[in-house]
């Protein structure tokens, strides 16, 4: 498996999350914005994130949240 690579294009505000070079056979949309490219064998070989700025920040704050909780209850 080739290195991953993370290519993001500010314009547009997508995030590429490139895993192999391989060329793409099929693509599935994982939920509205996020898409997985698969090649000829089914493998993942890239994923999309369309407002990718949104879901970072999102997903960033969920995550930080959520761990900020366990951790506060923890200390309770």
């Amino acid at each position: 498996m080739n290195k991953a690579r993370l290519r993001y294009f500010e314009q547009e505000d997508v995030l590429h999350l490139v895993i192999s070079e391989e060329p793409e056979c099929r693509s599935v949309e994982l939920r509205p914005n996020i898409t997985v490219e698969l090649n000829d064998k089914n493998e993942m070989i890239g994923v999309e994130i369309l407002n990718a700025s949104a879901f970072l920040r999102d997903t960033v704050l969920e995550s930080v949240q959520a761990k900020t909780l366990q951790l506060v209850g923890a200390e309770a």
